[in-house]
């Protein structure tokens, strides 16, 4: 969106797709958020486009259950298309 930093909407992308969307329970102390948190790596402008912009997110495997492409679409995918700092 306009006026929005490409690094801060990077970075939340990568917690809203990750775990930006969980809920405060008890157990939060028992539940390292570094380790499963995604990361904006790298941004990028797009070539010929004003104020447009790639970032690159990396997220930790154990976010994802092990052979599920449906988890890893809808996960990324569902979270990052409804996020209101991209357009």
């Amino acid at each position: 969106q306009p006026g929005v930093p490409p690094e801060e909407a990077g970075a939340a992308v990568a917690a809203e797709s990750s775990t930006g969307t969980w809920t405060t329970v008890w157990t939060d102390g028992l539940t390292s958020l570094d380790r499963y948190k995604g990361r904006c790596y790298q941004i990028e402008p797009v070539p010929g486009e004003e104020s447009q912009f790639i970032a690159y997110v990396a997220y930790p495997l154990d976010l994802f259950e092990e052979g599920s492409v449906t988890n890893m679409f809808t996960s990324i995918v569902g979270n990052v298309f409804g996020f209101k700092a991209l357009r």
